[in-house]
């Protein structure tokens, strides 16, 4: 059974409604309450998992498999100099067939699409089998410690997980659905302090010039191929992102200097490995005084082929009229936290081409059609003629 478009309504007015609260990393500003006050009424059950300053929450109708979670947050980045915005980032309008706001596509947009997509759904299939649901966090775009990590941990302990878990996040490229997400890329950061000898730069004698050993290792560490990818994993890769030293003077070598690395790993990279090879690496080059400080943000992970792939990718032919990309590019998202738990995990949501810009913007006709095809894909899945 297909939507028309009035069962649809109402998805710009709450995607609106919903980037007009400046819920900055990790405040809410009040939006999953909203969005559960919509779906309460609707028998959906609810359970807030409240850390700190984030908040999250589970909204769940039904019980039993099939299981289908939709998968999003609340929380967006700082909207930077509000003077260069078009309309304030706060204040959501629309100018040539776009919308703008600060989050409208990272991802007020499709929580909205799906909000709207669960109301349309229940409506129409009241008695519906298995169990549909939509979990939120207001810790994505932060430290994300106190958000779906914390969640997962909880599911986990209580031995609980979605058959299937629907994230929201911007996949598309160049139009809607040109892109789902069958995984991500690994993230591990690492700050290196390479400690030397300050000194008087017309005494090198006296010295011992953390820099000088740096430089050589840096131009191997980013020669480095870690690995070669797959069919749906780009090769591992790091980037510098910061090198710190030096006193401010001229005539003084630095007594330490630090480096800022960060790695997006694929499965043919773990951490460990990782690890082992950039330990040898510092040992080759006889670097044996430093602090090496390892953060791993997210482990890669790919969610094999699925009913939940098999019913995106058809919604996505039969809605949108595209065969998307399956691929694991981008960052990371919250979908590591709860592919781990055994769940088919997949990401399909708005452009991606201006999140965390001045101007943050996506086309209105977007978000129906999105939600559209949120909607076929709950069809397909959780009714008996799927």
């Amino acid at each position: 059974m297909r939507s028309d478009a009035s069962d649809m309504s109402g998805v710009l007015d709450l995607a609106r409604e919903l980037t007009a609260r400046p819920s900055i990393t990790p405040d809410d500003a009040g939006c999953q309450r909203l969005v559960a006050e919509r779906l309460l009424p609707l028998g959906f059950d609810v359970e807030w998992f409240l850390c700190g300053a984030v908040s999250n929450v589970l909204l769940t109708r039904g019980g039993g498999s099939p299981s289908l979670w939709f998968l999003g947050h609340t929380d967006v980045v700082p909207p930077g100099p509000q003077e260069l915005w078009t309309f304030l980032p706060f204040r959501p309008d629309e100018k040539n067939g776009e919308l703008y706001g600060r989050g409208v596509a990272d991802m007020k947009g499709a929580v909205a699409a799906m909000v709207v997509a669960l109301e349309t759904f229940v409506r129409q299939h009241p008695e519906h089998g298995g169990e549909i649901g939509l979990l939120l966090t207001s810790d994505e775009e932060g430290e994300a410690v106190d958000g779906i990590a914390r969640v997962a941990d909880e599911l986990r302990r209580r031995g609980r997980r979605p058959d299937y878990c629907l994230v929201g996040e911007p996949s598309s490229r160049q139009s809607l659905g040109d892109t789902v997400r069958v995984g991500r890329r690994g993230s591990i950061h690492l700050r290196l302090q390479i400690n030397g000898i300050q000194g008087h730069t017309a005494f090198p004698e006296n010295l011992d010039n953390p820099v000088h050993r740096l430089a050589p290792m840096l131009e191997d560490l980013v020669g480095i191929r870690w690995d070669s990818g797959d069919d749906e994993f780009p090769a591992s890769h790091c980037q510098v992102a910061c090198i710190r030293g030096g006193t401010g003077a001229r005539n003084v070598t630095p007594a330490s200097v630090e480096l800022l690395v960060n790695f997006r790993n694929g499965p043919g990279s773990p951490f460990t490995a990782i690890r082992e090879r950039f330990e040898r690496l510092l040992a080759r080059h006889d670097i044996d005084d430093y602090q090496a400080d390892w953060s791993v943000m997210g482990e890669p992970f790919r969610s094999p082929a699925g009913k939940l792939r098999e019913a995106t990718v058809a919604a996505v032919e039969a809605v949108l009229g595209v065969t998307p990309e399956l691929n694991t590019g981008g960052g990371t998202s919250d979908g590591r936290y709860i592919a781990p738990l055994g769940s088919e995990v997949l990401e399909l949501g708005l452009l991606n081409g201006s999140i965390h810009q001045i101007d943050e913007r996506t086309p209105v006709a977007d978000l129906d059609r999105l939600c559209t095809t949120y909607h076929d894909i709950l069809r397909r899945i959780l009714t008996p003629s799927g």
